[in-house]
């Protein structure tokens, strides 16, 4: 029989909330984070609003001199990471602490779709104002993508593989999947897995909104971000990180770890259709929902809960609401879905982990995070997308998946641990 697979720790960075209890209760309220931009001056921009995170102090996770050294996109996730340790007893509150488990045996696998853009930006608006010899020295590694994984590496001494997954807006549900691929190889016993995104910069704001496909609601920045909805416009760009810490079961109990979850599946596909488009006909998702479905070994009936991709784009949702019925067929329409992106934002590779972060959650506490501004759903979107108000219940079992430009799929189930 397959090892079990659990969840020991959480941390989350959020726009609304930087703890996972108070992103918890942010869910369960139905707080908007959707604001006007306070990072820069949008004067000149079309869209004016994002979903940042609020009141973010990085030394309260770590020391003010690495700090600096680091993009906004690495002080999220190692600040989420440090939550995640700590919960699952895994590190002393003793300043420089390492990790208490084997480091060798131990991997990191970070999601990280864009990298540091305030940093890259800087570095350009010197090399072109002042010239190259001006340029800050640590620019590059401070940009790179992997800088994540590796500041997580160096500060906890892990020294098993640190990974880092790059497949757009699908990120954090892949670096997810690829971590627990890892810890059923039986190269690692456990595995820190996150996903960190900030790009809520000049650069990327002008150059989604190339795209249209970033909301303009400037004037309402709270309703702006209306997954389901037929009045929807575009998505908020979104920031924040969420982790993860997976171990073996048995290494879990090994230590006398609280466990708080069960990860039970993972699938990845890809449409080849369309460079930023999703397959119109669903088919890519519904693969992909199939496959981690088998792999968890549940049945559609088994599950209780689905935390959709949900943008807020015209093509999204209702590309993504054909895939739910290819998969779950019948019984697509008495399933619970909602987006959490209406309250958070996209969070690019951060809302991956975010999202499975809420669906454990949901899962402890029994209850299903509304969609906020669903006033007038789209017909096109016709399933039960929790419009408005967190609902009750009991859910044993949850879904959440993710769709990245360049067509790519992720899918990941959670259980009750039992």
């Amino acid at each position: 029989m397959a090892k079990k697979i659990v969840v020991t720790g959480m941390g989350a960075i959020s726009p609304i909330g930087n703890s996972v209890e108070d992103f918890c209760a942010g869910l369960k309220a139905g707080k908007s984070g959707v604001s006007r931009t306070s990072s820069f001056d949008t004067d000149k921009f079309s869209v004016k609003i994002s979903a940042e995170v609020k009141d973010f102090d990085a030394s309260r996770w770590i020391e003010r001199k690495e700090a600096r050294k680091m993009a906004r996109f690495v002080q999220f996730a190692v600040s989420a990471t440090a939550q995640a340790l700590k919960q699952a007893g895994l590190v002393d509150d003793a300043p420089g602490a390492k990790i208490k488990s084997d480091p060798e045996r131990t991997g990191i696998v970070v999601a990280n779709g864009i990298g540091g853009f305030e940093v890259i930006s800087e570095g350009f608006n010197k090399l072109l104002n002042a010239g190259p010899d001006r340029m800050p020295p640590l620019t590059v590694p401070m940009m790179i993508g992997n800088e994540a994984a590796g500041n997580i590496s160096m500060i906890y001494g892990v020294k098993g593989p640190a990974l880092t997954q790059v497949t757009a807006c699908a990120s954090g549900a892949d670096g997810l999947g690829q971590s627990l691929d890892l810890i059923r190889s039986g190269r690692v016993d456990a595995v820190i897995a996150a996903g960190t995104e900030a790009c809520i910069t000049p650069f990327a704001i002008g150059g989604f909104s190339m795209l249209k496909t970033l909301s303009t609601r400037n004037d309402a920045p709270e309703k702006a971000s209306r997954p389901f909805d037929k009045d929807r416009d575009g998505f908020v760009l979104g920031e924040g990180a969420g982790a993860l810490i997976l171990e073996t079961e048995e290494h879990a109990k090994g230590r006398g770890a609280k466990i708080l979850a069960e990860f039970a599946g993972y699938a990845a596909t890809a449409d080849a259709y369309h460079i930023t488009s999703p397959d119109p006909s669903g088919d890519g998702m519904a693969r992909a929902i199939k496959l981690a479905l088998k792999d968890s070994g549940l049945k559609p009936e088994d599950i209780g809960y689905y935390n959709a991709h949900g943008t807020s784009t015209a093509i999204n949702d209702s590309t993504e609401t054909k895939s739910f019925k290819i998969a779950f067929g019948d019984y697509a329409k008495k399933l619970k879905f909602s987006s959490t992106k209406s309250m958070i934002g996209h969070c690019v590779a951060g809302g991956g982990v975010l999202e499975a972060i809420a669906c454990i959650l949901a899962m402890r506490d029994g209850f299903f995070p509304p969609t906020i501004n669903l006033d007038s759903p789209d017909p096109e979107c016709d399933l039960d997308y929790v419009p408005n108000k967190m609902q009750t219940g009991v859910i044993n079992a949850a879904m959440s998946g993710n769709l990245g430009f360049g067509g790519h799929n992720g899918v990941v189930v959670f259980k009750k641990y039992s």
